[in-house]
């Protein structure tokens, strides 16, 4: 059996209850039906408790007490394996609210960095889902996308940047807010802005790249292949990409990270080096997670509407699946949502120091 399973199960065969989830939140079972079946009278910071310990648990909520009918009942496969817990809260909150409104059973499966993926998505399909939802990178799998063009199951890919031939997407322009957030550091006077890459696995990594290239050009600055280093959306590449940017000779005097995650790393790097953010260092996100309003100072961000991304897989899919059941011919869509460039704290012009002179 595989790792994924055994957790899920807890040992003895045992699947998790709506307890079960109750207990690793430290909330009610009240409160828990209320953040599935989508009710408003909810904290944020509750709901996000609960929406991790549904994704830890592997819980799915009994058809029954969805009030679900047999024939009609449609079952909804969510798998992800993302790093950030701030981006996963938020993509579950929008999957799960959604999901209870539609009536729809979610039902989440969570792959580990060395799992076998496509034989998780296989299994998945095995167990009679009738669509997959595809957050990144797993969005951008091969293997996943492979076992589903083979079964013919249809599936919704959330935030790549090359939607696969026979699946449908969800996503925002990346190329287009990384350039306008290049832009807009060019725009306060910084003419050596770094840029800390995402995971070269997710092809929205490349088109945030490429935006920002293109945006340097555009302001008429050099391009510095120092001044580009790889990430992989973790706070601890985050950590290491701020690292190697702050030591060069010559360093930027703004830093662009591909995700909050890696922005909030540093930050981080340039308290421990007695830097001022954004005195002395400009940083700027994306994504617009919790973590952006979480740390000091808060960030300058992409927000990329993750939740309404996250609802609107769900709403794709489910017209996908009744189409297929009505007998219709299967239909591709690519949807673009709009993104919004959130300027907080993180981001000020360069500090000028003057230019001391030789006494006569």
């Amino acid at each position: 059996m595989d790792r994924t399973s055994s957790r899920r199960r807890g040992g003895a065969g045992k699947v998790p209850t709506i307890s079960d989830v109750a207990a690793r939140a430290g909330v009610s079972v009240m409160t828990v039906s209320r953040v599935i079946n989508g009710e408003d009278k909810v904290r944020p910071a509750t709901r996000d408790a609960v929406d991790v310990a549904i994704a830890e648990l592997n819980y799915a909520p009994n058809p029954a007490a969805q009030s679900l009918a047999g024939a009609n009942q449609i079952r909804i496969g969510l798998l992800y394996s993302n790093p950030s817990a701030a981006y996963l809260s938020e993509f579950l909150v929008g999957g799960l609210d959604q999901a209870s409104r539609g009536s729809v059973q979610l039902v989440v499966e969570k792959c580990e960095p060395d799992d076998h993926e496509a034989d998780i998505a296989r299994r998945l399909i095995a167990s009679g889902i009738d669509g997959l939802i595809l957050p990144p990178p797993l969005c951008d799998n091969q293997a996943v996308l492979a076992a589903l063009a083979d079964s013919g199951t249809p599936a919704v890919a959330v935030a790549t940047g090359r939607p696969a031939e026979g699946v449908s997407a969800v996503s925002i322009d990346d190329h287009r807010a990384a350039f306008d957030m290049t832009r807009h550091i060019a725009s306060l006077g910084h003419e050596r802005i770094g840029f800390i890459g995402g995971n070269a696995n997710q092809t929205a990594s490349a088109r945030r790249l490429d935006g920002y290239r293109d945006a340097l050009v555009a302001s008429g600055l050099p391009a510095d292949d120092a001044l580009i280093v790889p990430g992989l959306f973790t706070y601890r590449s985050g950590l290491d990409g701020a690292e190697r940017l702050l030591d060069l000779d010559d360093p930027p005097s703004a830093i662009f990270a591909s995700n909050d995650d890696m922005a909030a790393a540093t930050v981080a790097v340039a308290h421990r080096r007695g830097l001022d953010v954004p005195g002395d260092l400009t940083v700027c996100g994306f994504d617009d997670t919790a973590l952006a309003t979480t740390i000091w100072p808060e960030l300058t961000t992409i927000h990329q509407p993750i939740t309404d991304m996250s609802r609107t897989a769900i709403d794709m899919l489910l017209d996908e699946v009744r189409r297929r059941r009505n007998g219709e011919a299967p239909r591709y869509r690519a949807v673009l949502l709009d993104f919004t460039m959130i300027r907080r704290q993180s981001d000020a012009a360069p500090r000028r120091r003057p230019t001391h002179r030789p006494r006569q």
